[in-house]
């Protein structure tokens, strides 16, 4: 796969002229150039901007297109307009021009056919999404678009089978949407974690007053309707940000520090050992322990009710999903 540009701006060039053509033009010619690590060194000269993953992966694209790239190998490119799957063969070694399109380093392509996205399976659909310049296609999606090529009818693939691929797909998604944000919340530093958790009280109603720094006797945050604590519920917070699980002991101490009317939070991004969630159970205090995970949850539910300042902490984008 070759994508033509963001959002296939250069398709009529791909198609109309016969090529496929990637950027990075600053790096110039690298026809001369064997070794990656000259092309990563160029890629980082003349994109100052890129950090070095980008200049890595950069760098990896450019080498693909030009190295691995060979005379009658099979390519495809992708009109989201029209929704169809252009498919051809290399016809040239690469070069780098000017004067063709925007893209300075080309091949020549014989495209052969198109087809359309509709008559593919959920599972090459997915394989077919990445973000990627260029990316290897798996065998199983090569099959199934070279049988669609022959003539070959589509396999018969069930509805609940592609209602349940969609599925997993979504699941899968999910998960690691979950660890991203969780990557997010615990590199922050423990002032803007507080922060964070207060912001996710007031999400949920409460108005909260984060105790200043110094010796707070147990309670780092204190929430409640009227954000003086005179009105019930009035909740206590601890906040611990650290590697480790949290031990009885130290849900027993914070306990300690509650009134019979008080509820507690206990908050410990390092999560708690099995004796200390049995000390919260058995308290006579009501008690929630929330760790890094359950931190996640509550962001994604009250994400919408977070203030400015909140959202700064965590920013994150909404994406909407079929169902």
């Amino acid at each position: 796969m070759v994508r033509a540009g963001e959002g296939a701006f250069l398709l009529d060039d791909f198609i109309n002229k016969s090529i496929i053509a990637i950027g990075w033009n600053a790096t110039g010619d690298l026809s001369a150039i064997e070794k990656i690590d000259k092309i990563k060194g160029l890629v980082a000269a003349n994109y100052q901007e890129y950090k070095s993953g980008t200049v890595n992966i950069s760098a990896g694209q450019i080498y693909r297109f030009i190295h691995e790239f060979k005379i009658g190998d099979a390519v495809m490119t992708y009109n989201p307009t029209e929704r169809v799957y252009w498919i051809g063969e290399i016809d040239s070694d690469y070069k780098f021009d000017k004067e063709i399109c925007e893209y300075n380093h080309i091949h020549k392509v014989k495209w052969i056919d198109k087809i359309p996205r509709d008559e593919l399976s959920t599972s090459t659909k997915n394989t077919l999404g990445a973000t990627l310049t260029i990316f290897d296609i798996p065998k199983a999606a090569r099959d199934e678009i070279f049988n669609l090529l022959s003539g070959s009818k589509k396999p018969i693939v069930e509805i609940e089978n592609e209602k349940e691929s969609l599925e997993i797909i979504k699941e899968d998604f999910i998960a690691k949407s979950h660890e991203f944000i969780k990557d997010k919340v615990l590199s922050l530093d423990w002032e803007d974690m507080q922060e964070l958790i207060a912001g996710i009280l007031r999400a949920m109603g409460y108005k909260t007053r984060i105790s200043p720094k110094g010796a707070d006797r147990g309670k780092d945050i204190i929430a409640s309707p009227d954000g003086l604590g005179l009105e019930e519920p009035k909740i206590l917070v601890e906040v611990k940000h650290r590697q480790g699980q949290m031990g009885s002991q130290e849900v027993r101490s914070f306990l300690g520090g509650l009134r019979a009317r008080d509820k507690g939070l206990y908050v410990s991004t390092g999560g708690f050992s099995k004796d200390s969630r049995y000390e919260a159970e058995r308290s006579n205090i009501p008690i929630t322990l929330i760790d890094s995970d359950m931190i996640v949850e509550l962001i994604s539910q009250n994400y919408d009710s977070f203030d400015s300042e909140t959202k700064s902490l965590v920013p994150l984008k909404k994406i909407y999903w079929p169902i």
